[in-house]
């Protein structure tokens, strides 16, 4: 559909129905319910610190006929992936027409020579896309034609022959990539202008813009004292022969010597051919000339019969380099290509700082103590980033005191930050502790929710920031799987949770569930405390609590302008809810601040 954004405007209604005293509402007063992303929303110290600035395509000035696409709480709620739900802030800019366009101011506060243009154009008629231009201008002025691709897009949930077949009964999802470029001349000065637009020479049918990244990126780093560089065995920068064996043999070497190992700008192929093993970088210091400088491109032979992760052990310290791929969709191992972008363990700890993913799949967390802050991931074909036990007892995969912090993760395959206990098939595995989700953004992932906790003890998730959700939740908190462990204690503090509530069944804002009947632990009860989160824009329920049982304390929660009720405990739900402080605004005609449907078995007390 097409239709301009607008702030919808609602009276506060609702009664609160779980007590008195444990809720807030205003009752009767004007006011206003912005649209998930809106520009109007409040600052938070919620979220990720990046060096970049992204400018929502909606927030711009359109011209030549653009058109913009949006989905607000109380549209009807999706029931499939659309641009819309897969869209940062459910909106974005569409171009079909020569001549159309949309200028984004640089409001970054300085210069910028690079941007990330978050963008979907149509797959090819039989799959596998189409590779096609778009011009930018910089202060009205042609500066660049910028390639985009849907090559590594438009997927098929549940198609009968491969994911990437259009013709074989999937539905379509995962419309959208994003394309780093590097400005041609002049950088954009603060509040100058860029502007998308389709000219004759742009030939896709339609552009669809959702955002633009704004970044000034600094010059390569230099080369650590008493490194060893991976161009001294062979390594390729030019991306002209395949540079795995090259750059392992200065990884083994370094591991002798104890020196760190460098590897300077370039874009380096791995992974190119049939039999070449996962680089593992166990117990060294790895480290590129920046994510904007230094590329290991992985591009196994497809149908892929390889692994290409990267390993990460006790002792590794990697940073300041991106990782991408050739990946097509979600499979580990298999025909897609698809693998994880670091598979970290390790019984003595690991760090890992400023990398960025690119089509990989899940950035697998294990081990104990382990570190990773200040990177980016995007177009995953599965989680962003992982915190486990595995599924195998093991010292160097216990999950234990893993620290996930001030990271960026947008376009997620699967949930953005997880954290997943598992017992293992034979229920040998010890319960999962101390994970750290802290200060991380998650952006439009277009499959599973924005955040997740499955399981674990003493489990922390503070001032996250998650911005759209496409299938499912904005945060989902229990268990996962028959094996999963239950979730013996959590808190989830500060974060702004903006829309969830998705077209993969019925979803909510946030739910908070237990362990099913058919789990190893069918009686458990689910744990946790939620307090001073702010749940807004969910396109149904804003807060869900799904049987059975289920012991949480919600304490000074701000719900604001959900599609339906704020607060919603389904049938079924045995357990007690500790409510305090808890405010419930901006609610649509006809529905209720809070709704207990379960007053017999669920007590709600102050």
């Amino acid at each position: 559909m097409h239709r301009r954004t607008r702030r919808l405007s609602v009276r506060f209604l609702g009664t609160a129905l779980l007590g008195a005293g444990v809720l807030t509402v205003i009752p009767e007063a004007a006011g206003h319910a912005e649209p998930a992303g809106s520009d109007t929303a409040p600052a938070s110290p919620a979220g990720a610190r990046t060096p970049f600035v992204t400018v929502e395509a909606e927030t711009g000035r359109l011209g030549g006929g653009a058109a913009l696409r949006s989905l607000t709480p109380g549209d009807p709620a999706p029931t499939k992936a659309t641009l819309e739900t897969e869209a940062s802030g459910y909106s974005l800019a569409e171009l079909d027409r020569t001549g159309e366009s949309v200028t984004l101011p640089n409001s970054s506060g300085k210069k910028a020579n690079t941007l990330v243009v978050r963008a979907s154009i149509p797959d090819a008629p039989d799959g596998g896309g189409l590779t096609e231009t778009l011009n930018l201008y910089v202060d009205g002025v042609y500066r660049q034609a910028i390639t985009l691709s849907s090559k590594q897009a438009w997927n098929y949930r549940g198609a009968s022959t491969n994911p990437d077949d259009p013709h074989a009964g999937g539905k379509a999802y995962r419309f959208y990539n994003e394309f780093p470029v590097w400005v041609k001349g002049a950088a954009v000065a603060a509040n100058s202008t860029v502007t998308l637009r389709k000219d004759a020479a742009n030939k896709a049918a339609v552009y669809d813009i959702d955002s633009v990244d704004l970044e000034n990126v600094g010059p390569a780093r230099t080369r650590p004292e008493n490194s060893l560089s991976v161009l001294d065995h062979g390594a390729d920068p030019e991306f002209g022969k395949d540079s795995t064996v090259a750059i392992q043999k200065t990884v083994d070497a370094a591991r002798r010597q104890g020196r760190p190992v460098w590897i300077p700008p370039g874009k380096y192929l791995t992974n190119s051919f049939d039999g070449a093993a996962p680089l593992d970088f166990t117990g060294v210091t790895v480290r590129g000339a920046g994510m904007w400088h230094t590329t290991i491109y992985r591009r196994p032979p497809l149908p892929a019969r390889q692994r290409t992760q990267i390993l990460v052990g006790s002792g590794t310290r990697l940073s300041d380099l991106q990782i991408d791929a050739n990946a097509l969709w979600r499979d580990v191992r298999g025909p897609g290509g698809s693998d994880y972008g670091i598979n970290a363990s390790g019984a003595k700890g690991w760090q890992v700082e400023r990398l960025w993913t690119r089509h990989t799949d899940a950035n697998w967390l294990s081990g104990t103590g382990g570190t990773i802050r200040d990177s980016r991931t995007a177009d995953t074909y599965g989680d962003g980033y992982n915190v486990n036990n595995s599924d195998t007892p093991s010292p160097d995969k216990r999950g234990d005191d893993i620290t996930v912090q001030n990271n960026f993760a947008r376009g997620t395959g699967d949930d953005s930050f997880a954290v997943y206990s598992d017992s293992g098939t034979e229920g040998r595995n010890a319960q999962l502790n101390r994970a750290r989700v802290l200060n991380n953004t998650a952006v439009a992932p277009w499959w599973a929710n924005g955040l997740r906790i499955a399981g674990g003890r003493d489990i922390e998730f503070r001032d996250n920031l998650v911005q759209s959700v496409s299938s499912d939740s904005a945060m989902d908190i229990g268990v996962f799987g028959d094996t999963g462990f239950p979730l013996e204690s959590a808190t989830v503090s500060g974060n702004v949770l903006l829309g969830g509530g998705g077209w993969n069944g019925v979803r909510h804002g946030v739910r908070i569930g237990s362990p099913k009947p058919t789990s190893l632990y069918p009686n458990a009860y689910t744990h946790v405390t939620l307090t001073d989160n702010v749940l807004r824009g969910a396109l149904r329920a804003g807060l869900y609590v799904d049987k059975k049982n289920i012991e949480v304390t919600l304490r000074n929660n701000t719900v604001d302008g959900p599609a339906n009720q704020g607060i919603w405990i389904a049938p079924g739900v045995s357990g007690t809810g500790a409510f305090s402080g808890n405010t419930v605004k901006n609610l649509l005609p006809g529905q209720v601040a809070a709704r207990n449907d379960s007053e017999d078995t669920f007590r709600v007390v102050k």
